[in-house]
């Protein structure tokens, strides 16, 4: 079973496609708080936490699960995994090995704090001209629902989140970013936390590369499901 979970201002939407191409898997995405059909719902870790297990605990006794997250959903991924032993098969951690303690941070709190002086339909348009002209399809682009909840959900990942949570993981560990993700920043760093750590890297891909270059990301998938094993 795979577990999707998507990056902020996204949906479960963001990995409409992926099912067909993962044939072998029971793959199911998931809306965060905020996001998707959660629209309109406040953001906290603990919601965020819930939805990830609800999602987890569907597979079958003894069927091995796998759970990847791109970006916020990474993050929140490796937490899960880290508060969970003995749940999961495998962890893949898209676009997320950027340290939370580092100075990058800085970069997205400063865009929570514009947002609303900005207004979020306007940024939603500037963020997407953005997403287009890196290659993204234009029915992947989100919408702004997601915006009044992003400061909360960084301001969680700051918080909660970084390499420490994966010395913590008892499965094996992918983590995958773009050639030109800003968050490959730290992967060396994250990868030397995780007993078990695979390290992939998508050449001429951005931060977007799950939307951007899919067949490249399904078999960062495909790698991580077969190397699963049953939980005893």
């Amino acid at each position: 079973m795979l577990v999707l979970v998507h990056g902020s201002r996204f949906s479960r939407h963001q990995w409409d496609g992926y099912a067909a191409q993962l044939p072998s898997a029971d793959v199911v995405a998931v809306d965060l708080p905020g996001h998707g059909q959660r629209a309109g719902a406040p953001f906290t870790v603990e919601a965020a936490l819930d939805v990830v297990d609800a999602a987890v605990r569907t597979a079958a006794d003894g069927r091995p699960v796998v759970l990847a997250g791109h970006s916020l959903g990474g993050y929140l991924a490796s937490l899960y995994a880290a508060e969970h032993p003995g749940t999961l098969s495998g962890l893949v951690l898209l676009g997320a090995t950027g340290d939370p303690a580092g100075r990058l941070t800085g970069v997205y709190t400063g865009f929570a704090k514009l947002l609303p002086r900005v207004g979020y339909d306007r940024m939603a348009r500037l963020a997407n001209a953005v997403i287009r002209a890196l290659g993204a399809r234009p029915e992947d682009l989100p919408d702004a629902a997601a915006y009044p909840v992003l400061a909360d959900a960084w301001d969680a990942v700051v918080r909660r989140c970084g390499p420490h949570l994966l010395t913590r993981v008892d499965c094996p560990v992918t983590i995958a970013n773009g050639r030109w993700d800003q968050m490959r920043i730290h992967a060396g760093r994250f990868a030397r936390a995780a007993p078990r750590a695979r390290v992939v890297v998508v050449e001429g891909a951005s931060h977007l590369f799950p939307l951007t270059h899919r067949a490249a990301t399904v078999e960062v998938l495909r790698e991580a499901l077969r190397e699963a094993a049953p939980r005893s």
